[in-house]
């Protein structure tokens, strides 16, 4: 039975972690036939700079071959509602769409932003659900509702410079951007790092900016297995004290979900969550990254992204590696 990677709480931490450690030793040793004769398609319907580069290098030093496919501009529009009368843009549809990939290639990964119309159809992840449904190989989440490649980069990292993260202080932190983000990282942050033994505090600037009440539910969940604490706080000084990492990133107000004009003059008001040294030294020498990209000076300050203590750059080079560990993984197992 194909397994697929959509959603890290399909997967167990002993599964997750096995990724982990082979993508350390793919890091020690990274040109290996692995994937020999295997073509993976990477499907793009939104842009990408480190998803796209990493996915298409280390498919090419696995020895496989990736075949990159943007829908809509090198590629037909396509439908995703079952029993559509198709007498609008799109020109083909998903049942046949994802059924021909299978046939031509090994695996499918799948970049598909949420429309940011709906959060209750959003979180349904309608996109690469149904790739899952039609395609009888294995799909990878390449960024939707969650960003699943993202978290094993972050862990990776993170195990590197801390070890063993168990009861570790984590601080996922709001930082202010002039415009409404996908919540994918930020989902994605909570239910790692609750997952692999962290407490963990989530900021805001209000009740305005909580993430989707699954999410809260998952981390909360994962916290509760592991007998560790999740927080949700709005006061910047008291979530910073004592924090062992410190996750920035930003994202749009649910209750203005869609309307982003109107969350613009709140959004405006809460500038002042940018990271900066004066609230890094309320840590516990604490470590800071961000997904990237990143708009310098306003969602961090130069001087944090430049410090010793980021590990940026270090995460955004782990996505190589933990993409390798898991496209062998589920090519070869």
């Amino acid at each position: 039975m194909k397994k697929n990677f959509i959603n890290t709480n399909e997967w167990s931490k002993n599964e997750l972690q096995s990724i982990l450690d082979f993508a350390d030793k793919l890091k020690k040793d990274r040109i290996q036939p692995l994937l020999k004769n295997k073509s993976i398609a990477l499907i793009f319907f939104n842009p990408s700079l480190r998803t796209k580069t990493s996915f298409q290098i280390g498919i090419n030093e696995l020895g496989g071959n990736a075949v990159i496919i943007n829908p809509g501009q090198d590629a037909w529009p396509i439908e995703f509602n079952i029993g559509k009368v198709m007498n609008e843009e799109a020109e083909e549809h998903i049942a046949e769409v994802a059924k021909v990939l299978s046939s031509y290639c090994d695996l499918i990964a799948v970049r598909a932003f949420p429309k940011f119309q709906n959060i209750e159809e959003d979180i349904e992840d309608h996109v690469i659900r149904s790739f899952e449904k039609f395609a009888t190989v294995p799909i990878i989440n390449m960024e939707t509702i969650t960003h699943p490649c993202q978290e094993l980069a972050h862990i990776l990292s993170l195990q590197e410079q801390l070890g063993d993260l168990k009861n570790k202080n984590y601080l996922l932190t709001w930082t202010y951007h002039p415009k409404a983000l996908n919540t994918a990282v930020a989902n994605s942050s909570l239910m790692i790092a609750s997952k692999f033994g962290m407490n963990v505090t989530l900021l805001c600037p209000s009740k305005d900016y909580l993430l989707h009440n699954s999410f809260l539910k998952q981390a909360q969940a994962n916290c509760n297995e592991n007998n560790t604490n999740f927080t949700v706080s709005h006061e910047i000084n008291e979530s910073y004290l004592g924090k062992d990492v410190v996750y920035a990133k930003s994202w749009g107000s649910i209750p203005f979900y869609g309307k982003p004009k109107e969350e613009k003059e709140m959004r405006d008001r809460y500038k002042h969550f940018i990271v900066d040294e004066e609230k890094m030294n309320m840590t516990n020498n604490a470590l800071f990254s961000h997904c990237l990209p990143l708009r310098r000076n306003i969602k961090a300050t130069d001087g944090v992204m430049d410090s010793n203590y980021c590990i940026a750059i270090q995460e955004a080079e782990n996505r190589l590696h933990v993409q390798k560990s898991l496209l062998v993984k589920l090519l070869k197992e």
